[in-house]
């Protein structure tokens, strides 16, 4: 609440949007990419009479959101930038005007490989988050179906987004820390090195820090996602007549 407070003093109301096309355009990259192909990897090994286990759903989830890890770092680091940047001195900040300028300014002035910065921790976190999101959510929504005389209905999928979105924030934190300090960073620390440097100077804290606005910001994701998808699914076998 006090960084809420903090931006709208000193930055107004648009500073809570900060970085917003980036963040557009990391959704319609990786968010679209992991959710894609894991509703086809998760199609084409369900039959009426089986569906896949949830250590299936685990594996299935963790390439998709590996895949898509890869394909929306671009923007991720773009993100992490314009978000952060008002943190920095006025000297050191890169003042990207939108997604397009940045993207620009990142391959002429540093090179392609910038785009890459921190893929792997972010492919990693990306791993997480859908595994942890997108198969939680499956079998929590199997769960409350069978143990429940909830049906499949609104109630149930607000249930299993918001217990998905725990366990998602849960797993990803300590990823989230790591992969915003390689991102943001100005030199090409690695890894490693950030790693050893953060928990020299914080201790094993650090795994958790900002747990909560990242649940804030999560939790409400996840539920409003699930159940956009859940109505997006069900109007499109109407309209196609699968039902």
């Amino acid at each position: 609440m006090s960084m809420f407070v903090h931006v709208v003093k000193f930055d107004g109301i648009l500073g809570l949007y900060r970085g917003l096309s980036a963040s557009l355009l990391r959704q319609m990259t990786y968010s679209t990419t992991r959710f894609g192909i894991y509703a086809e990897i998760k199609q084409r090994f369900t039959t009426d009479k089986k569906s896949p286990r949830f250590l299936s759903l685990v594996a299935m989830s963790s390439v998709s959101g590996f895949v898509g890890g890869v394909v929306g770092n671009p923007a991720d680091v773009l993100n992490v930038r314009m978000q952060n940047d008002a943190a920095l001195p006025e000297s050191q900040r890169r003042n990207y005007k939108h997604a397009a300028d940045g993207l620009v300014r990142m391959i002429r002035e540093e090179g392609w490989q910038s785009l890459f910065r921190g893929v792997w921790p972010n492919s990693m976190r990306a791993l997480l988050m859908t595994s942890s999101q997108l198969a939680t959510y499956d079998a929590f929504k199997r769960l409350i179906l069978i143990e429940t005389p909830l049906g499949d209905g609104i109630t149930t999928h607000f249930t299993a987004s918001f217990l998905a979105g725990f366990v998602a924030t849960t797993i990803c934190s300590p990823v989230d820390v790591i992969k915003t300090r390689v991102m943001s960073a100005k030199e090409s620390e690695g890894l490693i090195t950030v790693l050893k440097d953060t928990c020299r100077q914080e201790g094993v804290r650090w795994m958790f820090r900002g747990w909560v606005p990242s649940f804030i910001r999560l939790g409400p994701q996840t539920i409003a996602t699930m159940i956009f998808l859940e109505q997006h699914k069900k109007i499109y076998r109407r309209l196609n007549g699968l039902n």
